[in-house]
């Protein structure tokens, strides 16, 4: 579809060239012209005037030469146009790539959110379905079992909820225009922290500088609060995880680390991609996600001006790093 495209834009752009190309030529051609005829026509004026001469021939003699300069004006205009046509059938064409190639890759990327979030809105719904089926069926049911019908489906619904709010945060920020004010990420952490109500040598927290950012409080608390719950689900129940808040060249840093079985290195580009999800088995089988919360990350990172990174090393520390311009 898009090389189509490509193909009809180069077309458009090689035609706009050349309609350009061809009246410039044909005005550039009409005026050379008659400025050649005026000119040859004042010299066999002076000429005539100055020795008296009267040849019977000197007219033809002058529209001959007027002819023969037209034709070479005119192939050079010929050749000027082809040279013009090819180069500017190239550079159309890359042009042409290059104006469809976001929109493409917007096409795509949104082809792939759609086919993933049909697949994990599918997969719940299958299997609720399914227990309600084989409960109906089932003439024998005791109460207990409709009870645990009723906690699977619950269940199902409560993933239902999280992955619906996750879509409509990301839409959100891609369309919604953010109120942004003077925050403090110091102070954003250490209340996303306590929500978590974790033991207190479960999450430590050190601050070395405080720095004021601008941007909109309720997204970098959910982008703290992501990084957060990822650092616990990828983590052992009993292990550290440290968040180190600094500045450095202008920007406010939020530093968070780890420990767990890592991230490979060949997964490490694609994490922050909507539904991705590097190694289901690092993670506890309750805690599941749906690959949404680090796209959503770096999603309010980038609409903050900011930079989102990741480093790991196999049994060893996973880091993530959020660095913020700060308020001059």
């Amino acid at each position: 579809m898009f090389q189509s495209a490509t193909l009809k834009l180069t077309g458009w752009y090689l035609l706009i060239l050349m309609t350009i190309s061809i009246l410039f030529s044909a005005a550039i051609f009409q005026i050379t012209s008659n400025e050649i005829s005026v000119r040859l026509e004042r010299l066999q004026v002076s000429l005539q005037s100055g020795r008296e001469l009267f040849l019977p021939n000197n007219d033809a003699t002058r529209v001959g030469e007027v002819g023969e300069a037209s034709t070479h004006i005119l192939m050079g205009l010929v050749y000027a146009n082809f040279l013009i046509f090819i180069s500017g059938g190239v550079a159309s064409f890359l042009l042409a790539r290059r104006t469809l190639r976001p929109i493409q890759e917007a096409h795509e990327a949104q082809s792939r959110f759609t086919s993933d979030a049909s697949h994990e809105l599918r997969t719940p719904l299958a299997t609720m379905k399914a227990e309600i089926e084989v409960t109906i069926r089932d003439k024998d049911a005791t109460k207990h079992d409709l009870e645990q019908v009723l906690h699977s489906n619950l269940e199902e619904v409560e993933k239902l909820s999280r992955l619906s709010e996750m879509l409509l945060s990301l839409s959100r920020l891609d369309h919604d225009k953010l109120e942004w004010t003077a925050v403090n990420l110091a102070d954003i952490t250490q209340d996303v922290v306590r929500h978590y109500n974790q033991p207190p040598k479960r999450i430590t927290v050190k601050t070395t500088a405080h720095s004021l950012i601008e941007g909109n409080e309720a997204a970098l608390s959910e982008l703290v609060s992501v990084l957060i719950d990822n650092a616990l689900k990828y983590s052992p129940d009993d292990s550290l995880i440290s968040i180190n808040l600094s500045r450095r060249n202008h920007h406010a840093r939020f530093e968070i680390s780890n420990s767990g079985l890592g991230i490979k290195e060949e997964t490490l580009p694609h994490i922050f991609d909507r539904f991705y999800r590097a190694d289901t088995s690092r993670t506890k089988s309750h805690q599941k996600g749906y690959g949404l919360g680090l796209a959503l990350a770096k999603k309010i990172v980038e609409l903050h001006n900011g930079e989102l990174s990741a480093s790991s090393a196999p049994n060893h520390l996973t880091t993530f790093i959020v660095s913020l311009p700060v308020i001059q």
